[in-house]
């Protein structure tokens, strides 16, 4: 059997540096595997203090949540314009297309755009992108407000990482992750702040996803009624996504050599991290972090991005405090 199903990860995932240019730009993709056409895109200014941007194409263009903030979905006109067949086109916005200003956008494959109806869930049907091969569902759905309602993610897999968002309301963006703690289902994280995880029902209501569905209870965080939702869920593919936790020290074994990396620390406050293989210097004193519940500009982390896994060479808050539990979310460059 085959190490890995997925021999070149650019297929389904990348990373892109631009510069911005204050005017009209398209941005064009150079992953290995060729033409790469996006479904969700995270973009954050890496020079300067902005707010993060999630696009996709279930959303549609123009369509912006922000990361570091509850803010409810806002129309950007000068955003994201287009979801190209080798990148996107993005007008004006300071924030994202700034003259001078240094960006990266990290970029995830679905199913270009065409989505299905899904109707596994109960009392609540997805507009979904399931891409099975990488492991990820892009979805919206409206929400019911009543406990034990699920929908359907098309994964035909269990979910190991599902983030939800109100897309009509000022609220938190939920975070479901399968070794957050021995009870998951029980657990939610927000991905806008620094918190400790929270054992409350309202988020899944205490009930583990399965291959079909994602139970959600009545918080309006992720299920209220006639209100409007988008979710990403994936579910861990050999040798190019895993979705772990880490609490044995400064070596992680993922199985393959990483292009980008998340965690978070799950027993205190503290802020998500996140680092990646194109923005220098890897293996150096200067790898540079991103905070996804901040709107900063980039930060120093000492860690060494390995053949089959990351190494950290610090003792840091945000991602190796001693006694700290935490969780993590990583993609692959290469398989091992």
């Amino acid at each position: 059997m085959a190490y890995t199903t997925i021999d070149d990860p650019s297929e389904y995932f990348h990373i892109q540096l631009y510069t911005g240019t204050g005017s009209e730009l398209s941005v064009t993709n150079d992953a290995n595997a060729g033409d790469f056409k996006p479904d969700w895109i995270w973009i954050k200014q890496r020079n300067a203090t902005t707010n993060h941007g999630m696009f996709d194409s279930n959303r549609g263009v123009t369509k912006n949540l922000k990361t570091d903030t509850t803010d409810a979905e806002s129309t950007e006109v000068q955003s994201v314009k287009t979801f190209n067949t080798d990148g996107f086109t993005l007008g004006t916005s300071g924030d994202y297309n700034g003259s001078s200003d240094t960006h990266v956008a990290w970029q995830w494959k679905a199913n270009g755009g065409t989505t299905t109806t899904n109707t596994a869930g109960t009392n609540i049907d997805t507009t979904v992108q399931a891409n099975t091969t990488a492991g990820f569902s892009l979805m919206t759905y409206t929400g019911t407000g009543t406990n034990n309602d699920s929908i359907g993610h098309g994964l035909g897999a269990v979910p190991h990482w599902i983030t939800v968002k109100n897309r009509d309301e000022t609220n938190r963006w939920t975070v479901y992750h399968h070794k957050n703690t021995s009870s998951p289902e029980t657990e939610y994280l927000n991905l806008q702040d620094n918190t400790a995880t929270t054992d409350v029902a309202t988020r899944w209501n205490d009930t583990a996803p399965t291959s079909t569905v994602i139970t959600l209870g009545d918080n309006d965080g992720v299920s209220k009624a006639n209100t409007k939702y988008v979710c990403y869920a994936f579910t861990e593919i050999q040798g190019y996504s895993k979705f772990g936790g880490n609490n044995d020290g400064t070596f992680i074994y993922l199985g393959f050599k990483p292009a980008w990396f998340l965690c978070k620390q799950t027993n205190t406050s503290r802020s998500w991290t996140l680092i990646d293989s194109k923005r220098p210097e890897i293996n150096s004193d200067d790898t540079k972090a991103l905070v996804p519940n901040e709107n900063g500009a980039e930060e120093n982390i000492d860690a060494d991005f390995l053949s089959n896994g990351l190494k950290v060479r610090q003792s840091h808050t945000a991602i190796n405090e001693s006694g700290g539990t935490y969780i993590y979310m990583a993609f692959a460059e290469h398989p091992f």
